[in-house]
């Protein structure tokens, strides 16, 4: 078979840039001529053998970043884009959106940002929200969607804010009692903390330094919660400068991204890095091993697999994502080539929207994508009790998921049969950019195919996909 050549231009570009190096001096570390690198760096040529053995030895590169990063993302991101109806007459084909995020992703950034500035406008004057004539109607994308995109193209890990969680968790060993090494910490600050029997699962109050926990909530709720009001105390200076790198263009997804990163904090300080990391392997992914083992919820532990992406030191690539009883997706995060739909809900064949029938149980799904990727997913409800009589649950599904070339890795695979092709259900992204001609859950037609419809005939939808 023959090897695929790696064109990863940008990304070349972008470690030289990182390192304050002009063309001529990378070369020269290299071993490559400056014409060479210059191909190279304008995908003109592949990035080759002798180039990806210099970044090892020379800059100690995790080679591996030079195959991922954001360009599948990117691509994803404007296929979804240009499904937009004002686009459908001009959408490039997907070849050429492949090109413009591998050899100009700045580009493709800004016209994402110029589609959601668009979107947010569009809706703004269909809600009728008086936005025109408002002096802070600016076309700025949702605080939520540009807090959502930081985390995205970051792959879903801070690497500072890692190891300082990670640091700070450590020293517990081996009993590993972050609960209390965490009460202390804050205790030699002055701070008390207490329990109530109240809703509000966290409330610090500054003057009197008392911070205080619901009662009503889950061991493993209340140790996230301690853990995240220590990173806002205690580690300010560190998220307060990771939010001066990342520019937020406006103070609400500035404060929602404190947030973000307080909890990724908690996250990182529950289940540290590398013991994590280990115990995942020894356990082979046990989602439920691993909550009982790090004191965590079923839904804590997903996520935190999902964000094992430490260059030098990577886990298994996992896609991770929770939706409500609607369908819409309020949370995810992909380190594979599935990309989630940003606009709309999950594609309704995904085993994800079954687990609200089954709760307490894993399901398992063997799927293959429009591109012909296959996909090993579990799917559970992580549904949250009120706490109290009359107060409403608040119910989600989870699901955690990778292509079956980690499928030996992973304990829920064991008696799957990964040889035959018919036991891959097919899914896709969002039905506007799915090509699949005859899914019997469409909700409307592709934008980039043509239909034809009979009068006299009905089949499974009322056109077909030609």
């Amino acid at each position: 078979m023959a090897t695929k050549k790696l064109y990863a231009g940008a990304k070349l570009r972008e470690t030289r840039q990182r390192l304050g190096l002009t063309q001529k001096d990378f070369a020269g570390k290299l071993g490559v001529s400056l014409p060479y690198l210059n191909q190279m760096e304008n995908n003109n040529r592949p990035v080759s053998t002798t180039v990806v053995l210099a970044l090892a030895q020379e800059f100690g590169f995790d080679v591996t970043e030079l195959s991922t990063g954001d360009s599948e993302r990117l691509v994803s991101d404007m296929r979804e884009a240009m499904a937009d109806p004002i686009l459908a007459d001009v959408a490039p084909p997907l070849p050429d959106l492949r090109l413009t995020a591998s050899n100009a992703p700045a580009l493709a950034r800004a016209f994402l940002h110029l589609h959601r500035a668009y979107r947010q406008t569009h809706e703004r004057l269909a809600s009728l929200d008086e936005a025109l004539g408002r002096e802070d109607a600016r076309t700025l994308p949702s605080p939520w969607d540009e807090v959502r995109d930081f985390f995205h193209y970051c792959d879903n890990y801070i690497d500072a804010v890692d190891r300082a969680a990670e640091s700070f968790a450590t020293p517990a060993q081996p009993d590993r009692n972050i609960r209390v090494r965490a009460v202390s910490r804050l205790g030699n600050s002055g701070i008390t903390v207490a329990f109530a029997d109240t809703p509000a699962l966290r409330s610090y109050d500054p003057d009197t330094k008392r911070l205080t926990l619901s009662r009503r909530a889950a061991p493993e709720t209340q140790t996230f919660q301690l853990l995240l009001q220590l990173a806002l105390l205690e580690y300010d200076k560190l998220i307060e400068a990771t939010l001066d790198f990342a520019r937020f263009q406006s103070d609400a997804a500035r404060a929602i991204a404190k947030i973000g990163l307080a909890n990724y904090f908690a996250g990182a300080a529950l289940m540290p890095y590398g013991p994590f990391l280990d115990a995942a392997r020894e356990v082979r992914h046990d989602v439920e091993i691993l909550a009982l083992r790090f004191g965590a919820s079923i839904e804590q532990v997903a996520h935190r697999l999902s964000t094992l992406q430490r260059p030098g030191a990577k886990g298994i690539p996992f896609f991770f994502v929770r939706v409500d009883q609607a369908g819409t997706i309020t949370k995810r995060h992909s380190a594979t080539r599935l990309q989630f739909a940003r606009f709309g809900g999950a594609c309704p064949l995904w085993n994800v929207h079954r687990a609200f029938e089954t709760p307490g149980r894993f399901l398992r799904q063997l799927a293959e994508t429009p591109d012909g990727v296959r996909y090993i997913s579990i799917a559970r409800d992580v549904s949250k009790p009120g706490g109290s009589w009359g107060a409403p649950d608040r119910r989600f599904a989870i699901a955690l998921g990778c292509e079956v070339s980690h499928a030996s890795a992973l304990v829920y695979a064991d008696d799957l049969d990964l040889t035959r092709p018919e036991t891959f259900e097919p899914i896709g992204i969002s039905c506007r950019i799915c090509e699949r001609e005859h899914c019997h859950q469409r909700s409307v037609p592709p934008l980039e195919r043509r239909l034809t419809i009979n009068v006299n005939a009905r089949g499974t939808l009322p056109y077909e996909v030609g």
